[in-house]
């Protein structure tokens, strides 16, 4: 499979991220958001931090600008029209995806894999927008992408088998280690069994039974897992977090996905994790929220 070009939509965390990945792979990238600031502050993040690797030794002045050669950025669908392959990453919002879908469906060559990044929509439902649904496909990256080897790939109940291989294929050339779904589910495989794992930790720190630091340690010292399940969250973002789980509540309604109250109270109090700069780790000091939750 023989791609050059591809198009990402959505230029946030995820989006820039691909993007940036795909470029270092050689491969023609372009960026597209509703807002060109938003484009704009995506490809400077990215030039930040390849700059940052130039100074470290860890890339040449020349890889970094061979890279950003090979990212533009734009604010329409338009691009898409010459593009071998489409990664969606925009909000978790079935209808706006839908609406997205049903515009590339028209844009795009009808051999052109249309793939959405989603965790919490329903791939079936977003392929539905799309008059040859077979070429529609999941292909969940995970943070940050030009880092972590997985690739989740999960097909809608409509994907064509040749689509699957395709894409996996193509996940394999970027230097990625795909997993395949056998069928489409709630939230995949990693991000469904994490998401308990998470919200479990903060139900046991509103129960004070231990404090942020020390749930976070005992995780990584007693699971061995390389970043506490709270200063992960905090990565992620809490507000992302919370979405996830009263997404996964409502379509499961598992108790193991009951988005903890302590959760709603830091979003609507502005504690965000890492972005806002304000986490589990200072969460005590939130002031009385008067907004209705």
């Amino acid at each position: 499979m023989d791609i050059k070009k591809c198009v990402v939509l959505g230029a946030g965390t995820m989006g820039g991220g691909i993007a940036q990945l795909l470029a270092q792979n050689g491969i023609e990238t372009v960026l597209t958001d509703v807002r060109g600031d938003i484009v704009q502050g995506a490809l400077n993040k990215i030039k930040k931090g390849l700059a940052a690797r130039v100074e470290k030794g860890k890339m040449t002045e020349e890889e970094s600008a061979g890279i950003l050669s090979r990212i533009s950025g734009t604010t329409g669908l338009e691009a898409a029209a010459g593009c071998d392959f489409v990664i969606e990453a925009v909000l978790e919002d079935v209808s706006l995806k839908k609406e997205i879908f049903s515009k590339l469906d028209s844009i795009t060559r009808q051999d052109v894999i249309l793939a959405t990044n989603t965790t919490a929509c329903s791939l079936s439902e977003i392929a539905s927008a799309v008059k040859n649904p077979d070429r529609v496909i999941g292909m969940h990256f995970f943070n940050p992408p030009v880092v972590m080897k997985l690739v989740e790939i999960m097909p809608a109940l409509q994907t064509s088998p040749q689509t699957v291989e395709r894409t996996r294929a193509f996940a394999e050339s970027l230097g990625k280690e795909p997993v395949v779904t056998l069928k489409e589910g709630v939230a995949g495989i990693a991000s469904r069994v994490l998401a308990a794992l998470l919200n479990e930790a903060v139900w046991v720190l509103e129960e004070g039974i231990g404090s942020a630091a020390d749930i976070d340690k005992a995780m990584k010292m007693g699971a061995n897992q390389p970043m506490g399940p709270l200063e992960l969250i905090d990565l992620i973002g809490i507000d992302i977090h919370l979405a996830k789980t009263e997404t996964l509540y409502s379509k499961l309604g598992d108790a193991r996905y009951r988005p903890c109250y302590l959760l709603k109270k830091m979003v609507a109090a502005g504690y965000l994790g890492r972005k806002s700069g304000k986490g589990f780790y200072d969460y005590s000091q939130i002031p009385p929220v008067p907004t209705k939750l």
